[in-house]
């Protein structure tokens, strides 16, 4: 295969080049979701209760506004106003109201006091088109136009607006803050002066590519779509550089300075080295698709997609652009500032039982960190923004000047008779928290009958097969109370009505905790155990798999753990990110130093002598490598608003470094302190057993 790749290099390179056209149009034509909860399980009762909303009463997203000094003529001119934009389906308001056959005047002074504050009045709006889909979006955007300055939209639907605004002003600037800076790395600590940008413009053609390819999945979350391309590059640049050390080392060896058979002999050295690597990275990203939080399934396969796409890039199009520009390239070397390291592993060698005792002493502190960093996370999406933006102001005042912190939407059956109606929403009223109930009983109590109702109101909260009730609670989404809340509501409402379902951003919301509690723990038992068995196939060992993911745990420990002592809340689905991205960018470092140890053991180095080449050989590369993906992330996590992205970039920036010291300090005296074992252990070593240890 490198044969057909070094004789055909242009032709790779041109077809590289086409292919951009069709990705570009596939990641323009690629939908972006904005809505984390719309990647629950069909089947759970949340999401069809939400289904049926849609389908019995045309009723989708739903948010409350808040209007401010508006006279009673301005909110009934707003409100018409807001009536006519495209996929409004009902707006109820007090405007509304007065203008029906049933004025909002007749309405409980509970009620009434409760949507009427001072110079503030609360309008709801339901749209007949979901959470965040874009139709949604665009109404959301129309409103706050006709609304001018006089109101406050709150709800998913407006953070969903306001988070896709953000995405879209800030994405371009990820990758040209992760591009200048890993240049910049690259620049100071390779050893030639075109070969950075060279990587960049290979794994750039292949993140394009990975882009536009997403198209077969659809659509993509709005997190997979940031991260993706700046993790793709950090994550396979190890490759690119892999590839290009041994290219100059086989260039070098040979005295007829013949390009194309070093290059030959580099792709296939490549191929070798990064097989481990990259198939421990793939893994990891794959095993976030058994989360059943679909969100899960989304990043893995972009990710495993990215990554065999950075293999293939760094196999075909780089050495297609290395040997078309090698007369430019060789004019450009210049000395990496990167020092000799054999002192540094030399000391690292002597003072390995030292070592040894600090890594032990580390592990209970990061153990306990860990599982701090882990129960202390949000879960409340409207955190993940900053809170001046136009729906967290919103939903800051419902909260102050209203007590409205959710609002819950009750479906029950539209058989059950007005009494048996009173009776569940009676209960309802007196749980903790629940500062009011709106249905067609509790406007007209037991004694009125609903046929004096007009239609135009009558069908706003009934259809053939269910009526909806509508129930203000003061509780956070993703607290405590809340959850118990949602509990309470739902033995009380299944006890009237078996079929009866619950709706509303806090049940989403707890639905996606109780799941994704499990899901993490899948995630990360399912991605140890396919990492170990790759090891345990790359070294031909059953002890190395242990000693190389005891390690690398270890530094996601420490960097997880960091988090909890520095007193750093993290959105809910960091940890299993770090936990795999970290995993699995970083298991390259130990695997090419264990490759390295193995080797030299072999060619009759012993243990301290096999340990200390390992070191001085990995190093650099390890520092690189690690540096690059500092780079990629840093620049990332500091400018981003939105904090799952920072949060997310900020860990891996910190792991990539924590990685850069556990692997050299640790690594290497585990490998002597276990050596013995590994002899025993592993394929081809046997037969240093009777060797003198």
């Amino acid at each position: 295969m490198e044969k057909f790749i070094v004789k055909y290099r242009k032709i790779i390179l041109a077809l590289a080049v086409v292919l951009i056209i069709p990705a570009i149009i596939g990641f323009l034509n690629t939908r972006v979701n904005y809505d984390m909860l719309t990647y629950l399980p069909d089947s759970m009762e949340t999401v069809q209760g939400q289904k049926e909303l849609l389908d019995s009463f045309g009723k989708g997203a739903f948010s409350l506004i808040i209007t401010e000094d508006l006279p009673e003529k301005e909110q009934e001119k707003l409100e018409e106003k807001i009536k006519t934009v495209p996929h409004v389906d009902t707006v109820l308001g007090f405007g509304t109201l007065n203008k029906a056959d049933f004025p909002a005047k007749l309405l409980p002074d509970a009620i009434y006091d409760k949507f009427q504050k001072g110079n503030e009045s609360l309008i709801a709006v339901f749209f007949d088109t979901s959470t965040s889909a874009d139709e949604t979006m665009d109404a959301v955007i129309k409103i706050r136009e006709i609304a001018d300055g006089h109101a406050y939209l709150s709800g998913m639907s407006a953070f969903a607006t306001d988070l896709r605004k953000l995405s879209e002003e800030e994405e371009i600037f990820y990758v040209i803050i992760g591009v200048c800076l890993a240049l910049a790395i690259m620049l100071a600590l390779l050893d030639n002066w075109l070969a950075p940008a060279i990587f960049l413009v290979s794994i750039g053609i292949m993140i394009i590519i990975n882009l536009g390819t997403n198209i077969i999945f659809g659509e993509i979350s709005y997190i997979t779509k940031a991260l993706s391309a700046v993790l793709q590059l950090a994550v396979t640049m190890d490759y690119s550089i892999f590839l290009w050390h041994a290219y100059r080392e086989f260039l070098d060896k040979d005295k007829s300075h013949n390009h194309e058979e070093a290059m030959r002999k580099a792709i296939k050295a490549a191929l070798s080295s990064v097989f481990g690597g990259s198939a421990t990275t793939i893994a990891g990203f794959l095993a976030l698709c058994f989360m059943t939080f679909g969100l899960g399934l989304d990043l893995g396969l972009v990710m495993a997609k990215g990554v065999l796409l950075g293999v293939i890039g760094s196999v075909t199009v780089l050495p297609a652009i290395i040997l078309i520009f090698k007369d430019v390239i060789e004019k450009v070397d210049h000395k990496s500032i990167l020092p000799d390291f054999t002192k540094v592993s030399r000391g690292i060698v002597k003072i390995f039982p030292a070592l040894l005792i600090i890594f032990v002493a580390l592990i209970p502190p990061a153990v306990i960190g860990y599982k701090n960093a882990n129960e202390n996370v949000y879960y409340t999406i409207g955190d993940s923004l900053p809170q001046d933006m136009e729906f967290a102001v919103a939903n800051k005042k419902l909260s102050e000047n209203f007590g409205m912190a959710n609002v819950h939407m009750i479906l029950s059956s539209s058989k059950l008779d007005q009494h048996t109606v009173m009776d569940m929403v009676d209960e309802l009223k007196n749980l903790p928290g629940i500062e009011n109930t709106l249905n067609l009983e509790s406007v007209l109590g037991n004694e009125v009958p609903i046929e004096i109702l007009p239609n135009s109101i009558v069908e706003i909260a009934r259809s053939d097969k269910w009526e909806l009730t509508i129930m203000v609670s003061e509780y956070r989404t993703a607290s405590d109370e809340v959850a118990d809340q949602i509990k309470s509501i739902n033995e009380i409402i299944k006890r009237y009505d078996s079929s009866a379902l619950l709706v509303s951003e806090a049940s989403s919301t707890q639905d996606m905790i109780d799941l994704t509690s499990v899901d993490f723990q899948v995630v990360n038992i399912i991605s140890i155990v396919a990492i170990f068995i790759i090891i345990a196939i790359v070294t031909g060992s059953a002890s190395l798999p242990f000693i190389l993911i005891v390690v690398i745990e270890s530094a996601i420990f420490i960097n997880l753990g960091l988090s909890h002592f520095l007193g750093q809340k993290l959105a809910f689905i960091t940890p299993i990110c770090i936990s795999t991205i970290q995993l699995g960018a970083t298991i390259d470092y130990a695997i090419l130093m264990t490759t390295r140890y193995k080797r030299e053991r072999l060619n009759g180095k012993d243990k301290k002598a096999a340990a200390v080449i390992a070191l001085k050989t990995s190093i650099p590369s390890i520092i690189i490598s690690g540096a690059v993906l500092f780079a990629a992330t840093i620049g990332v996590a500091v400018y981003s608003r939105a904090d799952i992205i920072s949060s997310i970039c900020m860990l891996m920036a910190r792991g990539a470094v924590i990685s850069v010291f556990v692997i050299p300090l640790f690594l290497a005296p585990m490998l002597i302190l276990t050596d013995p074992l590994i002899i025993r252990t592993t394929l081809g070593m046997k037969k240093l057993i009777k060797e003198k240890q």
